[in-house]
């Protein structure tokens, strides 16, 4: 059998094929469905084949692909409402393509790659406010946040490296924060013990009073304060902490502060929003995952650092190797992965082919969509809103039958309702738990949601509702 595995001749048939079916899926995404397809059974067969010792046609595979891409759920479409996601910016696939293609590896020097992607997350810093900066692209916000708090361990701990966890620490987050910073502390060692979760106020922040007591309380115990999280967009409701008072706090008693501002850090770059970022410039740590509100394809996290030689401190290894001269660190001795490719590239064209003006600008329409869901539902008796106004573009509702003031009823009607939704297609929304109740949770973070889609929203809430609301009376 023949052991070239080049396309050879079939490039042409295989790259013309696929510029037709992308410019198709593209064009598709661009409207919403009104209903999602039904898996085939075509497929099922297809995805349960043993297999096969014998290839087809590129031709014939490629179009089996996007058989069971059209067949799952894609999160590019106006009304995904639901988790916080990517749009798959059109750029930022092509740029996903072309750094596949030369398969570049960045756990070495890679020269003009390793440069732009120093450059894309300089410019990343200067988007959101945290100049004199550097960072690198990761997998997704969970190994940005491992990454930051580790460097933050080795400065609070240096011989942790050497000798593991030798002391008792303690990393202090929100209560409404994210779970990937409880799966950092424990892949580090640390055990889910030493999560201090501190209480919110009423706008679901961080109560700095209550972070700072907290601290006290530890350094008396003899544990170590090692790392204060602040949440920059909770997934939960678009919380905001207060990060200028957070980082006088960590300032005070020599604590790294680390921003997770996966979801809601790229507002920090708009006019409406920047003002709830002040003091985003003070910390040691930022993580952005531009797949998510800067609308690029999945994977492409970035952790910022003020200190970049912080990061060689936590991960510089034996380099018999892959021995390394000169000033800057070895690309691998910044990071957890070895094997890392240029997700940079994909935020880069982003950036050169649309302008940072034009990010900023569907963040701020993304921002304005939210008021006018929260505006139209606070007016309307069927709903409830939070007694705040949304701070991004997360705005939780509870829908609430006539006559219905039982809260725990309220609770199983919604999440009834968010079932129903999704069966439903139109729209695709994601329920939250809110003080134990559940809420609709609309989400937005997609450019080509349009207020129309919003309108929609309504509608499908209203009609399902309605149905539900019968269907349980009878």
């Amino acid at each position: 059998m023949d052991h070239d595995l080049r396309l050879g001749a079939a490039r042409k048939d295989i790259l013309h094929s696929t510029l037709e079916t992308v410019t198709q899926v593209w064009e598709g995404f661009d409207k919403a469905r009104e209903e999602e397809p039904e898996l085939t059974q075509k497929t099922v067969q297809l995805l349960s084949e043993h297999l096969p010792e014998q290839g087809m046609t590129e031709v014939d595979a490629l179009d089996e692909a996007v058989d069971v891409l059209d067949q799952s759920l894609a999160q590019s479409r106006p009304r995904f409402l639901a988790y916080i996601g990517s749009s798959g910016l059109e750029i930022g696939a092509i740029a996903d393509f072309l750094a596949a293609s030369y398969d570049i590896n960045l756990a070495v020097d890679a020269r003009a790659a390793s440069m732009l992607e120093v450059q894309t997350s300089k410019w990343l810093g200067e988007f959101i406010g945290f100049p004199n900066s550097r960072g690198l692209f990761t997998s997704g916000g969970t190994v940005s946040n491992i990454t930051a708090l580790a460097a933050a361990r080795h400065r609070a701990v240096p011989e942790s490296r050497e000798f593991g966890n030798t002391v008792p620490m303690a990393v202090y987050v929100s209560s409404e924060a994210h779970y990937s910073n409880k799966r950092a502390v424990e892949l580090l060692g640390l055990g889910t013990r030493a999560v201090r979760s501190i209480a919110i106020d009423e706008q679901h922040r961080l109560i700095p009073a209550a972070l700072e007591e907290q601290i006290k309380a530890d350094i008396a115990a003899g544990v170590k304060p090692m790392c204060i999280i602040a949440s920059a967009g909770t997934t939960l409701t678009g919380a905001v902490d207060t990060l200028r008072e957070i980082a006088r706090i960590a300032q005070t008693y020599n604590v790294w502060m680390h921003v997770d501002g996966a979801y809601g850090a790229p507002a920090a770059g708009t006019d409406v929003a920047r003002e709830l970022f002040d003091g985003i410039e003070l910390a040691d740590s930022v993580t952005i995952d531009a797949h998510k509100w800067l609308f690029v394809p999945k994977a492409c996290s970035i952790v910022l650092v003020k200190d970049y030689a912080a990061l060689a401190a936590t991960f510089g290894h034996n380099e018999a190797y892959m021995p390394h001269e000169g000033e800057e660190p070895n690309p691998v001795d910044v990071t957890l992965e070895y094997s890392r490719p240029l997700r940079a590239l994909k935020l880069w064209l982003g950036f050169k082919a649309h302008g940072a003006g034009a990010f900023r600008a569907a963040i701020e329409h993304n921002i304005a969509l939210a008021e006018l869901t929260y505006s139209r539902a606070s007016v309307n008796p069927s709903f409830r809103v939070l007694p705040h106004r949304p701070q991004l573009s997360i705005v939780p509702l509870q829908h609430i039958p006539h006559g219905m003031t039982d809260p725990q009823q309220i609770s199983e009607h919604n999440a009834k309702l968010c079932t129903a939704i999704e069966n439903d297609g139109r729209v695709f929304l994601s329920p939250a738990v809110i003080n134990g109740e559940v809420w609709l949770r609309p989400c937005f973070t997609n450019f080509r949601t349009e207020a129309s889609d919003v309108d929609v929203l309504f509608e499908v809430i209203d009609e399902l509702s309605n149905t539900l609301h019968h269907t349980s009376r009878n």
